[in-house]
């Protein structure tokens, strides 16, 4: 039996990172930086969330990337966001070019305002930037009593299926819905088979691609991460096809660029402003089932599943994986190997004082 699906781990760690410990270091390098407070909080709170619940690869080690785009002015340090509502149940949110991670926050809980008065709310986002892990947005949905969604749109990464080029970025899509015992179930995933994070990790520490993960410039299979310029579709054609449709999403209905159009996280100049769309939405679950009703029978059946017999491994929903690792991390600390030291460091945060003994 294949075991569930975990985010890659990295490299071997040898140091643990005290949450608590991190948080005013990261707030404090951001100050230096003149980030808008609103911004920084919403920086800092989902790199955390998302690192305590195991998802390293949207986690804190993206913080030192984060501190050279916004010194370069890739992300707007003092963004001054638009809203604008544009039906009862409809928004658009034009971010200029402030964290993503800050623009989503802003655009989902419109999405449940609007959801209050409407039943629904929907909100696009344009001329944003990367915004993280998305489960950072449809949980807050979800925490308010809503059932949320967000998407994203990213650089081309994906290889259109049956071609020989990436045409969609590895475009996100996360599902979050309340539970009556317990956090959020929450969906959260690539359209790609795995990240691109998987990728780098193995062109630095020199190991093997899994077989079916990437393509080389020819659109063949490789497992040379060096060789590797394009991600698998999850699913093939499907994958495929929902990675188009978060496109649609994110980029068409947010009029901003799509697919190859769009800059390189990586590739691109430090200083070059990507553009990105988001969408967001929120759905008021008494427009439809009262709301303890709902909570209930989704906690009976998120029960019945994790009571089926086992093949090897335990049967879980989604989220479980990340609500284990935030039990773990948050009493043990986020794992970290010496690279992501050395790389806080060079960014202007030695972590000495965040590290568990």
């Amino acid at each position: 039996m294949q075991a569930w699906p975990m985010t890659a781990p990295g490299p071997t760690c040898m140091f643990r990172i005290d949450a608590d410990r991190l948080r005013p270091l990261l707030h404090a390098r951001l100050r230096a930086l003149d980030v808008d407070p609103a911004g920084a909080g919403h920086l800092v709170d989902s790199l955390l969330q998302t690192s305590l619940r195991g998802v390293d690869s949207h986690g804190i080690q993206l913080f030192p990337h984060y501190v050279r785009a916004v010194a370069a002015g890739r992300v707007c340090a003092r963004p001054q966001p638009e809203l604008a509502r544009t039906a009862a149940s409809t928004a658009r949110l034009n971010a200029d070019h402030a964290f993503g991670h800050h623009a989503g926050a802003v655009a989902i809980d419109a999405a449940v305002e609007i959801a209050r008065e409407a039943g629904l709310g929907a909100v696009s986002v344009r001329d944003s930037t990367h915004f993280g892990a998305a489960a950072y947005f449809a949980l807050r949905a979800a925490d308010a009593g809503m059932i949320g969604f967000s998407f994203t749109n990213a650089d081309a990464l994906v290889k259109a299926f049956n071609a020989r080029e990436p045409v969609f970025g590895t475009n996100p899509l996360c599902f979050a819905a309340p539970l009556r015992d317990e956090g959020p179930l929450c969906l959260d995933m690539a359209t790609s088979l795995v990240s691109w994070n998987k990728v780098r990790n193995s062109r630095e520490s020199g190991t093997a691609l899994g077989g079916d993960w990437a393509f080389d410039r020819a659109g063949q299979p490789t497992t040379d991460a060096a060789a590797a310029v394009s991600l698998n579709p999850a699913g093939g054609y499907k994958g495929y096809g929902l990675g188009m449709m978060v496109e649609v999403l994110c980029g068409l209905l947010a009029d901003g660029p799509v697919a190859r159009e769009l800059l390189g996280m990586y590739t691109a100049p430090i200083e070059a402003r990507r553009h990105l769309g988001h969408f967001f939405l929120a759905l008021d679950i008494e427009r439809f089932v009262p709301a303890d009703r709902f909570r209930s029978r989704l906690q009976g059946l998120v029960d019945a599943i994790r009571a089926l017999e086992p093949v090897q491994a335990s049967v879980m929903v989604p989220g479980d994986p990340e609500k284990r690792a935030a039990v773990e991390r948050t009493r043990d600390g986020i794992p970290a190997p010496q690279a992501l030291l050395d790389a806080f460091a060079e960014a202007g945060v030695p972590l000495g004082g965040a590290l568990r003994s």
